[in-house]
């Protein structure tokens, strides 16, 4: 009979969904930990490699509402918080994050969780923060409201494949030969490696001297972010860039340019643009000494981060993170359906692969450049465009990302749904669904779009005629791509 797991060794992860979280359950996992998630989206994780080891047990619950975040803390030694309601965007994610983390410090009270651990942000302390350094305080505070031990960790700009400031930097560098920045290219920072963050949160449970310490981590080099680009230029193999600071770009200016460059929402890049005046850097090496590792320099983490992208090694990415809406209700309005279906020569296994290929370098079938011109209109009026492309080049799961489209449902040989996230008069579906025949497969793709107002009846008919093209062209895409290995 299978032991159950020591209440001591359990620990929970909140944000097991995003960036940091997806990544660090399976090192906690190897370090002997049990591992309990809290996910408002539990779907999000059935992805996960990890998910299927028995340590592993996942919580449906919201990270705002106390009764659901205490009944996961049960039996836990230890809580790790790494939700951030900035990836909502928007106005108001101060105050939603001081909620979520005053909320989360009387839930570790009221259940005797020994230890919070929070990674926060590297930066100056005292006045003069940007309003997203000073959130991060502001967590820190609400964290330790109730007296349990916090262990705060922070850190900078985080290097790795798929995290949100490495594409920021990758799309600039890659895209713009000259570019006209702020003055901030001349702030310096201390970029950490995704690895070492990892480390560092591994550890510090079994560092009994960590516990309630605010301990800054960094990697060994501390360059301009001027010099940043030119190492990323350096490994791309690309001309070195001609950077222009310039006094008169704000914020505001610096985060809609990173929304137009990169795959970045400029209500997101806004907070992180604001943080970028702020000098982040180590005050102290502590961290390194209680809790040693070989940290990876700027150029190192650069290329292993990029060589990770080649693989299709991306464990996770920023786009996957965040609240993730159901598919849409339907009822109560006009839908309007472009439904159309061919057969193909091949079993439903290997035509969804083909359908899961869609999307990102792999792009759509056909007509890509209808594709990528509704790409760079989205950008223009505030949408995410094409440029987040996928996480994995094959396979896809619950809550991905696919250009401007997000996973709502996923079904392997049978369905496969997409709800749209570019800029829309109305809310749209994208679905494909396969049924087995006596020849092999029939796929039906089925578009629906439920308009608001005159405007959204204006756009369906402006872009009817051209489904003949890009739906007709993608099943026949579909299947060559289905029936290809037989031939």
């Amino acid at each position: 009979m299978e032991s159950r797991p020591s209440p001591a060794r359990t620990v929970l992860v909140t944000g097991a969904t995003g960036y940091v979280g997806g990544r660090l359950v399976p090192r906690l996992l190897d370090a002997g930990f049990s591992v309990r998630c809290l996910a408002r989206s539990p779907r999000k994780l059935a992805a996960r490699p990890w998910i299927r080891d028995p340590r592993v047990e996942v919580i449906q619950g919201d990270a705002r509402n106390h009764d659901d975040v205490a009944r996961a803390m049960q039996g836990c030694s230890a809580a790790y918080y790494l939700v951030h309601s900035m990836l909502a965007a928007g106005r108001g994610y101060r105050s939603r994050d001081n909620a979520l983390a005053t909320t989360f410090a009387e839930a570790a009270a009221s259940t005797g969780v020994g230890r919070i651990v929070y990674l926060g942000g590297l930066g100056e302390t005292g006045d003069g923060l940007s309003e997203h350094l000073a959130s991060r305080r502001e967590v820190e505070t609400g964290l330790a409201s109730t007296g349990v031990p916090v262990t705060v960790l922070r850190a900078a700009m985080i290097i790795g494949s798929g995290s949100a400031s490495f594409e920021i930097l990758r799309y600039l560098v890659e895209r713009l030969p000259v570019m006209i920045t702020p003055r901030w290219v001349r702030v310096r920072c201390q970029p950490i490696a995704i690895r070492n963050v990892l480390h560092y949160l591994v550890a510090c449970l079994d560092t009994p001297e960590t516990t309630g310490r605010t301990l800054d981590i960094g990697g060994p080099d501390t360059p301009t972010y001027a010099e940043l680009m030119q190492v990323m230029a350096d490994a791309r193999a690309l001309p070195r860039r001609r950077i222009l600071p310039v006094p008169v770009l704000t914020p505001r200016l610096s985060s809609y340019w990173i929304h137009l460059v990169t795959p970045i929402d400029h209500r997101m890049a806004r907070p992180l643009a604001e943080g970028l005046r702020n000098e982040v850097v180590c005050r102290d090496d502590t961290a390194r000494r209680l809790m040693p590792q070989r940290l990876l320099g700027v150029r190192e983490a650069i290329e292993l981060a990029l060589e990770n992208l080649r693989a299709n090694r991306v464990e996770t990415a920023w786009s996957s993170a965040g609240p993730m809406p159901g598919d849409p209700d339907w009822a109560g309005g006009s839908v309007f359906t472009d439904e159309r279906a061919i057969d193909i020569d091949a079993p439903p296994a290997t035509v969804f692969r083909a359908v899961c290929r869609i999307g990102g370098g792999h792009g759509w079938y056909a007509a890509d450049w209808l594709w990528r011109l509704r790409g760079r209109l989205d950008r223009l009026v505030g949408g995410p465009g094409l440029r987040r492309g996928r996480r994995d080049t094959e396979h896809v799961a619950y809550g991905d990302a696919l250009d401007f489209w997000r996973v709502t449902d996923v079904r392997p040989g049978e369905r496969l749904a997409l709800r749209a996230e570019m800029k829309l008069p109305g809310r749209a579906l994208l679905e494909f669904t396969l049924e087995e025949t006596t020849t092999g497969t029939r796929l039906v793709q089925a578009a629906r779009f439920m308009p608001h107002g005159l405007l959204g009846l204006a756009y369906w008919f402006a872009v009817l005629p051209l489904h003949g093209i890009v739906f007709r062209g993608m099943l026949r895409g579909i299947r060559r791509a289905a029936t290809q290995p037989q031939r």
